[in-house]
Order: structure tokens, then sequence, then C-alpha cells
């Protein structure tokens, strides 16, 4: 560190606009926010993380300094880092400035030289947030959203996929807290190299949440800026309420109503009874779900004949709409040998079989949608060669043997687009009428990256070819969905397999990370179709009640693909047709009712998370008592 920058003489550094005061504090490289009445203060240093070796802490610089900076639209403070000695290729600077006009509060991560491997930036760190009382929250937007209350019980723990952005970690790249109604949102910026992390014991009394980049391709690459927002007077709705409007700036907000301009599919889809059906099965021995005890689970075929019968008993039944979500209908059977999928299945009935299902759909007014997968890289595909799957810096290759179809790696997303067209041309060309469909994953993993020369992609590429898909299918006037409902993808998405709370896909019983909170419909309940599961699990909760707090659609009738994962637990099931169709009735219903309708806002009522209520744009109100299983809508 340079002499006139030793931590014993250097004096804060202070800026003010917009009524938010930052103190900069050179000796531990944290800041304090005075924002109205309240104070933000971080505790923790800022540090480097580092493959297989120790953290390095910005202080670790040899050379360090601080400049005041001014623009035209705000003012700031300037750091530079350099003169690592276990990093002597990496330098970056650092900008903290509020914003005039909005008095938004950046930090950002800038690059210097950056010839040096990292693992993760950890900047901008915690604010201090240790009120040992539950109205001092935090909020996340992991899977649907939850609310972590400083006393919560339970450890938050590790989150899914590390907390990245654009992953069912994070649906949308924010996060935020709350205390006596004073509060933040944290908006990241450029979401595709990111992700958040939590720190909250078991029972707190606090919780510690900040950002982390990681390298794009091996270097920082690129200017990384997290965005806060500081409110008076707020909870939990005013911050999905200050990030939908953020979306409307960039872009992403995208409606249902403008969507279905594109393509009017979208009205027949809202209120349609969802229908989730497979085909094959064919578990190969070195898979995580092959059943050795049982081996006759590892091969069932059901005829396509059998799904079109189905069909036809939800027609005679009365069912106005339905969309059937097909998994398992080409030949090599359900997750194996993609991206090499076709023909249809030929122990099912083979082309002719799944045209006459398809035309009976059709006849029927219903929709028709095709599971399909273009991210897992089956190593048995015929098409699998090494030099189209994603690569690390170092030469090697993704190898893992988790679900049916066995060893995999994971096909570089440059060469998607191309695979899709290729076999959605082919069902085409045989006569099979698509109106929507499923591409698998791309909106619930995070994005990949590759270092093969050839094709190298950044993870943001990884995204923009993901989104190519989407467009693909679009332009065929096949509706475009796939597993969750990351936001990055809102401009195509038009429907997901669902958007859960993420206690849904564990075990009953299974401890929560916090209060289910609807954060992601909050902000873009009427630019996507979201489904809900309609379990009633013993002695505990009826799913239906989210379904309908939330706006949404309802399963009918959901075949898991595995047993006991991703939410599906045949023991919580109750297949009784009848009434299973007349409690989707009601769920679409209201759908139909509230589509097109933002949600103003979510509540619990009299402190009890049991009892809560959400309000629509048009005036319509639901009001859910989950331990009752009672609920009341009403409308204006």
């Amino acid at each position: 560190m340079n002499d006139d920058m030793t931590k014993s003489n250097y004096q804060p550094l202070t800026i003010s606009a917009a009524g938010i005061t930052v103190t900069f504090f050179p000796d531990s490289l944290c800041c304090r926010v005075e924002a109205g009445n309240r104070i933000w203060e971080q505790t923790c240093p800022p540090r480097i993380e580092r493959k297989e070796c120790s953290a390095v802490l910005f202080s670790d610089a040899a050379s360090i300094s601080h400049r005041y900076y001014q623009s035209g639209v705000g003012t700031g403070i300037l750091s530079s880092y350099d003169g690592f000695a276990e990093m002597e290729k990496f330098s970056f600077e650092t900008l903290i400035w509020i914003e005039h006009a909005t008095g938004n509060v950046r930090f950002e991560l800038i690059p210097g030289r950056d010839g040096e491997a990292f693992a993760a930036v950890h900047w901008p760190t915690p604010f201090a947030f240790d009120n040992p009382v539950s109205s001092s929250y935090t909020v996340m937007p992991v899977l649907q959203g939850i609310l972590i209350p400083n006393t919560w019980e339970t450890a938050v723990g590790k989150l899914p996929f590390n907390g990245q952005m654009c992953s069912a970690g994070a649906y949308m790249p924010w996060f935020g807290q709350v205390e006596a109604r004073r509060g933040y949102i944290a908006i990241c910026e450029q979401p595709w190299d990111a992700g958040y992390e939590i720190d909250h014991p078991a029972g707190g009394p606090y919780s510690h949440v900040g950002m982390y980049f990681l390298p794009s391709l091996g270097r920082l690459a690129y200017r990384r800026v997290t965005r806060f927002t500081f409110l008076e007077d707020c909870d939990y709705n005013d911050l999905c309420k200050v990030y939908r409007s953020y979306v409307k700036e960039t872009g992403l907000f995208t409606t249902l109503a403008e969507k279905s301009a594109r393509n009017p599919l979208v009205r027949k889809l809202v209120g349609a009874a969802i229908v989730h059906k497979g085909i094959k099965t064919h578990v190969s021995p070195d898979s995580l779900f092959y059943d050795r005890e049982h081996p006759e689970k590892n091969d069932v075929v059901i005829p396509f004949a059998e799904r079109t019968r189905e069909i036809l008993r939800f027609r005679d039944k009365g069912m106005r709409r339905l969309y059937l979500h097909l998994d398992g209908w080409g030949d090599p059977g359900y997750d194996n040998r993609h991206p090499d999928y076709l023909p249809a299945c030929e122990e099912a009935g083979g082309w002719e079989g799944m045209k006459e299902l398809s035309e009976t759909i059709r006849e029927c007014g219903y929709m028709f949608g095709l599971h399909d997968q273009y991210r897992d890289y089956y190593m048995d595909a015929p098409s699998f060669d090494r030099e189209f799957a994603c690569e690390a810096p170092d030469g090697s290759i993704f190898d893992m043997a988790r679900w049916a179809g066995g060893r995999q790696s994971y096909l570089c997303a440059t060469q998607a687009p191309y695979y899709v067209k290729r076999n959605f041309e082919e069902v085409l060309r045989h006569g099979i009428h698509l109106e929507a469909s499923y591409l698998d994953v791309f909106t619930c993993n995070e994005g990949d990256e590759c270092a093969n020369p050839r094709h190298r992609m950044t993870r943001r590429e990884c995204f923009e070819y993901r989104s190519a898909c989407f467009r693909y299918l679009c332009s065929k006037k096949i509706l475009p969905s796939s597993e969750e409902c990351g936001d990055w993808a809102m401009r195509d998405l038009v429907f997901c397999h669902y958007g859960p709370y993420d206690f849904m896909l564990e075990k009953p019983g299974t401890p929560r990370r916090g209060i289910p909170v609807p954060l992601f419909n909050l902000v873009y309940h009427d630019c996507i179709i979201l489904p809900w599961p309609m379990d009633r699990l013993p002695d505990t909760e009826d799913y239906m009640l989210y379904a309908l707090l939330n706006g949404g659609g309802a399963y009918v009738d959901k075949d898991g693909a595995y047993p006991d994962c991703d939410g599906a637990f045949d023991a919580a099931r109750e297949k009784q047709l009848d009434e299973d169709i007349s409690r989707y009735r009601v769920v679409a219903a209201l759908q139909e009712q509230v589509a097109d309708y933002e949600m103003v806002r979510h509540e619990f009522l009299d402190g009890s998370p049991h009892r809560q209520r959400t309000l629509f744009a048009d005036g319509t109100q639901v009001t859910v008592d989950l331990k009752s299983g009672e609920y009341r809508i009403s409308h204006p």
C-alpha cells in the first residue's frame, strides 16, 4: 500500500445526493449508506475467491488509491486495486456512486489487467442485518420466492445452484431486506455471471446476504453493476414493484397480451387443464434412477393409443380446454440419447400412433406439446461428439450419469438451435400437429460456457442461444415453454412446467428455508402462464390453495418422470379424476378472470403465515387459509 494511503492517516470519503449519504472507509474498504432514518453498514471485508487456494482480500493489494468521482449524472468514489502478490496479473477498480435523478446507489466492479484466473469476487459485501426480531426479514427469489425472518428457526444453508442468477436459485436477479418498513432492493444488472449468498444460521438472529461475481471464460471481462434502491416505507411488495419498473425499462417485461398479439393461441392456453403423461421409459444401468430390485420398472412403454383413449375420456367428461405435455415420445425413451431423439417410439405405435394422438387432440380442440431436451448431451447418442460438448478451459468436458439415459455431457448451446430445427422440422413433416412445446431445463439450470475456440461461448451468449430456440418455435406458431420461469427468457416464454415455491420440490415434512411468498408473480403474473400442482398432502396442505392465491393454471393429471423427484411424491397424490376435474375448474375460472392482470399485492392476515390474501389489478381478491383449507374469491 502506498505511504499516503496507510490506514492510519487516510480519512473516510463521503458523498451525498438525492437524500442519500454514502461514506467509504479506506481502512476496512466497506461503506455506510444513510438513507432516511436508517443506516446500512457493511462489516465484511471484500475478497477474491481462488480455486483451490486461500482467498485474497481487496486489502492485500500493494497499491490502493481512492478519489472522488463526478459526472453529469452522479457523484461517486472511485477506488483502484493493483499489485496482488498472489495474483500479479490482476487489477481492477470499484466505483460506488449515487445517481442524482433517482437516489439509486450503484456498486460497479470494473476490470483492469485481467490475466489471472479466479473463482469469484465477493462484492458488494452484506450489510449488517442483526436485529433479532421476526419483522426484520430478507426476501430472495429462490424459485417463486421466500421470506426469511431474522429469527427463522431453520438454517438456510446452500441455495439451489449456489444462488446463481438466471437459474432456479434466482428466477430474478435481485434480493432485498426490510426492517421496520425501511428496506432496500439490490438488483444485479448483468446477471449472467453472478450469484448471491446468504448466511442465516438456525434461529438467526441475523441474515447476511451479499453478491458474488463469477469469471466469464476465466476473466472479469466486463463491468459488473449492482444497483441498490433504498426505500423509507416499504415491504416486500414494494421491492417487487421496484423490480417490475426496472424490467419495464430494460425491455424484459412482455405481457401475455403482447404475446397473444403475436400468437393468438396464448388465449387458448389460458384456463387449460394441464395433463402431463409419458410414453416410453428406459433407465440405463448406470443411471442413478436404475431400479435393481425391480428391473421390470426400468423399461415401460405406454402405447400412443392409450394416451388417445385418455384424451377422449377427458372430452367425454366435458373438459373444454386441455394441454397435453408428452414425455418419452421418442424412440430412445424419456431422457435418453438427446439430441438424437427421433423417430417416434416404434413400440408405442410409431409416427402413425403419434399422429393419431395429435389429430385426436386437435379434433377435441385441445393443445399438444412435446417434451424435448437440448442441454443434456448423451454419450450414446449417434451424433455425440465431444468436440461439440461444453469444454472447460483445461480441455475437459462435463461427465455424469444421473438421469435415465446414463452418461452425458452438456451440449454447447451454440449447437442447440440447429438440433431444435432439425428435430422439429422432422416432427412437423410427419404431420404431427403442435401448438405448444417444451424445451427442458433451459430456464431452470444456470448458463453454460464453452472454451472450445471453434464455438467459444460465454454464459450470456448461452442464454441468447437458448432464446433463439424459443424464437424458432414462435416462428412456427408453437408456444414455447421450459421447465421454470427465469425472467431472462420473459420476452419469448409463454408458459412453463411450473414456478413453484421451493418447499414443493422437497419431500413433505422437510424443514423450510423460509416463508413462501409470490415474489415472481408480484412482478410477472400478467406475463406468463404458470401451472400449479394440485396435490393434497395428508394432514398438511392443499396445494390448490396456492394455485388460487397465485391466479395460475392447474394440473389435472401429472405423472412424474422420476419417483420422489421434482415434486412428484406418489404417496401424496390422489387420482380421483372427477374430483380432480372439479377442483381444476375452480382454478381455471379464476385464471381466466385474472391472467392478464397484475398481482398488485400479497399479504399475511392477522400476522399468520396460514392466512394469506392476494389482490389483482381488476379488483379480484383471493383469501386462503392454509390450515383449514378454506378459500374465498371476491370480484369487484
